[in-house]
């Protein structure tokens, strides 16, 4: 039965993963058939050859108008008039290949259809005995065979198979199928419309879009005296020491390194001026990210009316963060900064949460039963669990943020980033290169000093 009613036949017995799955299969089956039976292959081209057959004519006529009158650019018209002839023939070819390469699409069609049955055929056993044994396991399970299962079924393979095949075989098909929606008058009202209240919301509340951009600026004003403007054998040696101390002999030597990189290729100050960018933004979204996780891990709530919001800063593209920037708190470094934080916050809440979540419940309760207190179960028992997915979330935060600084370039982020952008630019392959391994560089440094720290912390625990 699965052998002559195809995708049919598992719908009917409500496997929907079966029907669905091999509908798609077969309707890519289907539409070589459909090419190859009545699908006008090279409409096309012949459509093509004829306008440029009209247009070498039209050419070929001027040229011997301007021929008679003595026109010395009559021989010019002749020649294109004979290279748009000769255009034409070999198109006219190409059409008549087409056409005749629909008993390939025809035997394509045919012999991929007839493979998928045979599979359907020995599948549709292996899947029925599946459903079976979870029926057996659950007797609530739906099974069996249905007739609304069958006529939903239908519904579904009328509404997708005549239209797809109709759509990929005929030459022009309906406007109505290619294009949706057919009036687009309304895109224009609805961005003024959008315009107007970005502009509303930049008048009335500049006081606090400002108030934004100033506790941004302190923030990075103050790590660009650290980083920049302090001379550079301090810093690269409070680096070093950093690194050795807080993560070990290893990572202290990759970071010399990379400091050597940076600063023999005349990349100190820009990659200063990125770490500051970066040391910002990350600042500010761990600082605002793990509260927020914290909150989120314990209450499913606060964490469900969240999601859509995390969901949106993480799925809108980069580029268009830039646009309600630019609206609310103009270009420079700390609209850049800002961006970065949209960015790069919602890993860190994520895992943060994940890793509140994932606390057992009878540690918990065993910490209680000895007389813990909120604050003492959430600092002692709570966190210290949590803190390898809290970890995490950090590291794919810096990372996230770094890899924003290219894109925070485009509204005047200065560093690294600006480099790239150039690069771009002007096509500069090595100046993008070079420029791209220092941000690499820069990112592997925090990170190794970070997540060195964490593990032998951990080990000497």
């Amino acid at each position: 039965m699965a052998v002559i009613a195809g995708p049919y036949w598992g719908a009917a017995r409500g496997l929907w993963g079966y029907f669905w799955t091999f509908l798609v299969l077969e309707l890519m089956a289907l539409v070589q058939l459909g090419r190859g039976l009545w699908g006008d292959l090279g409409a096309d081209k012949v459509a093509r050859a004829e306008k440029l057959n009209n247009r070498y004519r039209e050419l070929y006529e001027r040229g011997q108008e301007a021929l008679q009158a003595g026109d010395p650019d009559a021989q010019g018209l002749i020649t294109t008039a004979g290279n748009l002839k000769r255009t034409a023939e070999r198109v006219m070819i190409e059409a008549q290949d087409a056409a005749a390469g629909a008993t390939k699409y025809l035997v394509i069609g045919l012999v991929t259809l007839l493979l998928l049955r045979l599979i359907q055929g020995f599948y549709a056993n292996l899947r029925y005995e599946k459903q079976y044994l979870h029926w057996r396991a659950e007797p609530q399970t739906p099974s069996g065979f249905r007739w609304s299962w069958v006529g939903f079924g239908g519904i579904l393979w009328l509404a997708i198979v005549p239209l797809t095949l109709y759509r990929f075989t005929v030459t022009k098909p309906s406007e109505f199928i290619t294009e949706f929606p057919m009036d687009k008058q309304l895109f224009t009202p609805i961005a003024n419309w959008m315009e107007g209240g970005f502009d509303w919301l930049s008048i009335n509340f500049g006081g606090v879009f400002d108030s934004i951009i100033s506790a941004i600026r302190s923030i990075l004003d103050g790590l660009e005296v650290v980083f920049v403007q302090t001379p550079w054998p301090v810093v690269m040696i409070v680096i070093l020491v950093t690194a050795w101390r807080l993560a070990g002999p290893r990572v202290a030597i990759f970071t010399a390194a990379s400091l050597a990189y940076l600063g023999f290729l005349g990349l100190w100050e820009t990659s200063m001026i990125t770490v500051a960018l970066l040391g910002a933004a990350a600042f500010l979204c761990i600082l605002i990210g793990i509260p927020l996780g914290i909150w989120f891990g314990k209450s499913q709530r606060a964490y469900n009316t969240a999601l859509p919001v995390l969901d949106f800063m993480q799925t809108m593209p980069a580029f268009v963060y830039l646009i309600p920037i630019i609206a609310f708190f103009g270009t420079g470094k700390p609209p850049g900064v800002l961006a970065t934080i949209i960015f790069g916050m919602p890993p860190v809440i994520r895992l943060t949460a994940l890793g509140m979540r994932g606390v057992p419940e009878g540690t918990k309760e065993a910490a209680l039963a000895f007389g813990c207190t909120k604050s003492t179960l959430l600092r002692d028992v709570e966190i210290p669990l949590a803190m390898p997915s809290i970890m995490t979330g950090i590291n794919q935060t810096i990372l996230m943020c770094l890899s924003m600084v290219v894109i925070a370039s485009l509204i005047g982020a200065e560093g690294l980033g600006r480099n790239v952008l150039e690069a771009l630019q002007y096509a500069a392959k090595g100046q993008g290169m070079l420029a791209g391994l220092a941000i690499l560089f820069c990112a592997m440094v925090i990170d190794r000093i970070i997540q060195g720290h964490y593990k032998r912390k951990t080990e000497r625990h």
